[in-house]
């Protein structure tokens, strides 16, 4: 399949590009003809056919309509290039619309390069291909007229398709006709029985086709501009980014650092200092630290009366040590304490 490519050729150059410079060329409507990097079907692009013979051999470069508009179509119908702005070559000679045009309406269509989409699952990504040295393609294409209600001739054409190179199959299934050399360009625009014809009508094996991924944007047939041939780089994202960016609060809430390596050996440094000025029973009490204090010497002294305390009983067990006996409660002297404690 082959619906968008590039064509900013310039008149002398499309001639050239189908090796046929040597024929005197007349060129028709050419005026209407756009160099665009998007070209779709609707647009006009130059087409290079054999002349009537009325006046000998020659070469004409006609613009026409991409999108071909069969001649028997009604003159009330609205024309739409949607419809066979490609043709499988594998059955031109079946098709009425093809098969009438095969004897004297096959044309060349020469482009720098045209365009493919790739499905991924929902998405598709386009790529543009070309050939390695920059020279342009030349597409086998068959043309026709139609008038409409108005009476004006309508010169349209159609590109065509055979199944897809072995390099492009991963692509899609399809691919257009390329003639490759002056041998193929020679026989589809003057050869004579479909034998022959059937030999240039294969897929384009030669190892000099290239191609990468662009941008979406050139999906829009309005996108146009060297942008849409741009190649796009896969960017590989630095293994910072693969870790959170988190923003750490100062006290005022006005910090908006990341959360790196270094901050947060910071933010682990400062964390018990944090924790008691925002998680303490005592937030917003600026004597909390004298309270502290105060209480902790409260209880020390409390301590010390009571290890002098008669009416405490010692509750902490006697130390042993090796080679000594415990004394027993008898063995112990008395105290001042102990006198007045007794009634």
């Amino acid at each position: 399949m082959c619906g968008r490519a590039r064509c900013t050729l310039r008149h002398d150059d499309i001639a050239r590009a189908c090796n046929l410079s040597n024929l005197p060329t007349r060129n028709i409507q050419m005026d209407r003809y756009r160099p665009s990097y998007n070209v779709s079907p609707g647009a006009n692009l130059p087409v290079f056919r054999r002349g009537d013979g009325t006046e000998g051999e020659e070469a004409i470069v006609h613009c026409m309509k991409w999108g071909l508009v069969p001649s028997f179509t009604k003159k009330s119908e609205k024309p739409d290039h949607y419809k066979m702005f490609n043709a499988r070559s594998e059955s031109i000679s079946e098709k009425a619309s093809f098969r009438r045009l095969v004897p004297k309406n096959r044309c060349l269509v020469a482009v720098e390069g045209f365009y493919e989409w790739k499905k991924d699952g929902s998405k598709k990504q386009p790529y543009y291909i070309h050939l390695k040295d920059g020279r342009p393609f030349v597409f086998a294409a068959l043309f026709d007229s139609w008038a409409n209600s108005e009476g004006e001739i309508l010169y349209t054409f159609t590109i065509l398709t055979t199944s897809s190179s072995s390099a492009l199959q991963w692509m899609h299934d399809r691919m257009p006709v390329i003639l490759g050399d002056k041998e193929s360009i020679d026989i589809w625009l003057n050869g004579s029985s479909s034998s022959q014809f059937n030999t240039v009508l294969k897929p384009y094996e030669d190892p000099d086709l290239v191609w990468y991924p662009v941008t979406q944007a050139m999906g829009k047939p309005s996108f146009d501009g060297p942008e849409c041939i741009k190649e796009l780089k896969n960017e590989q994202k630095p293994i910072s980014k693969f870790f959170s960016t988190k923003i750490v609060k100062n006290e005022q809430g006005l910090s908006n650092e990341p959360e790196t390596d270094e901050n947060l050996l910071k933010i682990l440094k400062q964390e018990p200092e944090t924790e008691y000025k925002t998680g303490s029973p005592f937030q917003g009490d600026h004597d909390s630290k004298c309270d502290v204090e105060e209480e902790a010497t409260k209880l020390l002294v409390k301590r010390e009366f009571e290890e002098f305390s008669p009416d405490i009983v010692e509750k902490r067990s006697p130390v042993t040590k090796k080679g000594k006996h415990n004394k027993n409660a008898g063995d112990k002297q008395p105290t001042l304490f102990s006198y007045f404690g007794k009634s």
